[in-house]
This record gives C-alpha cells, structure tokens and sequence, in this order.
C-alpha cells in the first residue's frame, strides 16, 4: 500500500506542470529519504506509517490542483505535521522530512 501510495505522489509531482522544475526536484530528493524512513517505521508502526503517507498524498494533491483550496492545503499539511507528532524522538529524521515536505507544499499552494 504505501508503495502505491508514494510512486501516485511522485506522479502527482511529476505531471504538475505549474510546479518549477527546481521545486519538483525537490519534492522528489525529499520523497526519496521518506520512503527509506517510512519504510523502518512501517515495521513497527504500519498504521501511523500508512496515515502519514496518506496525509502527504492529499497534500500533493491539495497543492497541485489547477483551482487551489487553501483551506484544504492547510488541513492536510496540519494533518501531515499531526501525524508524526509521536515519532519526534524515536525517528528524528523522519519528522524532519515529513515537516519539509509540508512546509515545500505549503508554499506550492499560496
């Protein structure tokens, strides 16, 4: 499920044709350290694992979309930001690519 869920996200980025190719890049560099870490944490935690994958998959599609919500961007990157909220200590580096990854959509969708 979750590398369904990443390879639709990299797609999403790739197709985006508004997105700077500067920007894409990246996203994609940052998608590349997610799946190593949310791999490790799937081990463990695959339900938290699968919820912050699909927070970041709504996100990409929130900040990609032609007619943007920013309502619905901002509920999804604060769900993105909510879902790793317990993982801060046991997986540090996790949180700090989801919390990139967040804020990079965030400034997508302004």
């Amino acid at each position: 499920m979750i590398n369904k869920t990443l390879s639709k996200i990299e797609k999403t980025i790739q197709q985006d044709a508004t997105l700077p190719d500067k920007e894409k890049t990246k996203l994609m560099d940052l998608l590349a350290t997610l799946e190593v870490e949310i791999k490790e944490l799937y081990k463990i935690h695959s339900e938290e694992a699968e919820s912050i994958v699909g927070f970041i998959e709504r996100s990409t599609h929130e900040a990609s979309r032609k007619k943007k919500n920013p309502t619905l961007l901002k509920l999804s990157t604060d769900g993105i930001s909510e879902s790793v909220k317990e993982f801060e200590m046991s997986h540090p580096k996790l949180v700090e690519t989801v919390n990139y990854i967040s804020s990079a959509l965030s400034n997508i969708g302004i």
